[in-house]
């Protein structure tokens, strides 16, 4: 499996390419003339001249927050100079993907091309679907959640994200494509969400209105999913499709994870 970042000698230091905060630096040449990892491109689903679509591992964030700054950890920006090749500019991700979730992840490799991207997010016209086990069944076979939503703070427990009336509309379709067996212990659901807004925590929250939280959650689980701190269970959320309507059309698939592997096929998921 890849590792989550650049190996020693492959991995740019944040002060190479970044000259002042927020500020981008030119990348060194030898990193944009050199061969891209195996690993790397391992994780490409799409290229051509304007666009990469990347298959994010979980547990990768795509921009420093606080815990990367404090430690160092790895974050997609370090990867970015090691996609850069010739192209003028560093490339960008255009949307957001949790740092939980896994799949897929569009990248402008030229400012009008980012632009182009932005817009489509913007306007929603990007077509995202997501698969997911969740906890429990729905009591039907397809349906649409619309469940405005809003952060929620507190001084002891932190933010999360909530139901509430005077929230942000929120809307998402969902089909069930399979199920555990009955009496297959406990009882697990195969969804497929497609999100109609893009709210924060937006599919997390949604799923355990459907019926439950998405397994390994930490933030909306059970207490079991909210003590796998080691993240060995892990979310069970894929950013599985993205198509994106741009001329050409650019779309990708992003291969199940190996760790989500077995409950996809406690559900029906035959492999791909």
């Amino acid at each position: 499996m890849p590792p989550r970042r650049p190996p020693s000698g492959a991995r740019p230091g944040r002060a190479s390419h970044r000259s002042a905060p927020g500020r981008p630096a030119p990348t060194p040449p030898e990193l944009r003339d050199a061969p891209r990892p195996a690993w790397l491109a391992a994780r490409i689903l799409h290229e051509d001249p304007e666009v990469l679509i990347l298959d994010k591992p979980a547990g990768l964030p795509v921009h420093p927050g606080p815990a990367a700054r404090r430690d160092g950890s790895a974050t997609l920006e370090d990867w970015l100079p090691l996609l850069q090749g010739r192209k003028r500019h560093l490339p960008q991700p255009a949307h957001r993907l949790d740092t939980d979730t896994a799949g897929c992840l569009a990248i402008g490799r030229t400012k009008p091309a980012l632009a182009a991207l932005g817009a489509l997010f913007a306007a929603g016209a990007a077509r995202k679907t997501y698969w997911a086990v969740l906890r429990g069944t729905p009591a039907a076979d397809s349906g649409t959640i619309d469940a405005p939503l809003r952060k929620h703070s507190t001084r002891a427990g932190g933010w999360r994200i909530e139901p509430h009336p005077e929230g942000q509309p929120a809307r998402t379709a969902w089909q069930l494509l399979g199920r555990t067996e009955v009496g297959a212990g406990e009882a697990l659901s195969w969804i497929a969400f497609r999100p109609l807004t893009g709210r924060t925590h937006q599919l997390r929250v949604h799923a355990t209105l459907l019926c439950g939280p998405i397994l390994g959650d930490p933030f909306y689980g059970t207490a079991e999913d909210r003590a796998d701190g080691s993240g060995t269970r892990g979310l069970h959320l894929l950013a599985r499709h993205l198509a994106l309507p741009l001329d050409p059309l650019r779309e990708a698939t992003a291969p199940v994870p190996e760790a989500m592997r077995a409950a996809f096929r406690r559900c029906g998921w035959p492999g791909d």
